[in-house]
């Protein structure tokens, strides 16, 4: 998967005009992005071997800041990230996470009602028998979240169930405290579909 993810990634990076690796070109940058994380990239199929992008929309511009910043500096790994972003300034980042935030992300339509609603108990109330807190004290009501823990609310299910997993195993570390990471390693495989087709159709 490695393999794929890092071809993938160097043919965005071609696709970038010189121009913008180099000035602070915001609409040209912008435009980058959005064939992963533009609303229409939910009607192309995913590629075997890359994992699944994050919808953009709607989301705290310091917590994309910092998600940005951490790629750029390896402390959160992304193949794909990592050389789009290498050439790429603070400034640059700023202006993408305001643009981002400034959209309303798209509904999805349909889904398991049933496992949601599971999902939904999860994401409010947690699991104490298992020491799982609710997902609502960090995140809060509807999943709206704020500048330190990002919005969930209509997130792509694969992308939540993927961040889960990489938290349980220890491939994503640039949590807060690992309250993420001793969170998730509480979790089972359908606890985590549960809350994130809860997320998908908030």
């Amino acid at each position: 998967m490695r393999n794929v993810s890092t071809l993938v990634g160097i043919s965005i990076l071609l696709s970038v005009p010189a121009g913008i690796r180099a000035q602070d070109n915001v609409a040209a940058t912008v435009a980058v992005c959005l064939p992963c994380h533009g609303p229409d990239s939910d009607a192309v199929p995913s590629t075997p071997g890359v994992p699944p992008f994050p919808k953009l929309d709607g989301q705290h511009p310091e917590y994309l800041v910092k998600q940005l910043r951490e790629f750029k500096s390896g402390k959160r790994k992304n193949d794909l990230m990592a050389p789009i972003l290498a050439k790429l300034s603070g400034k640059q980042f700023s202006a993408l996470a305001s643009h981002f935030a400034s959209q309303t992300p798209t509904a999805r339509p349909g889904g398991d009602a049933q496992l949601a609603e599971r999902g939904r108990a999860l994401y409010e109330s947690g699991n104490p028998e298992k020491g799982i807190p609710g997902c609502v004290g960090c995140h809060l009501p509807n999943a709206v979240g704020a500048p330190r823990y990002p919005r969930l609310a209509r997130q792509r299910q694969s992308y939540i169930v993927q961040q889960l997993t990489n938290f349980k195993t220890g491939a994503r570390t640039n949590d807060r405290a690992h309250v993420m990471r001793s969170i998730a390693e509480k979790l089972t495989e359908q606890d985590m579909r549960a809350v994130a087709e809860y997320l998908a159709s908030r």
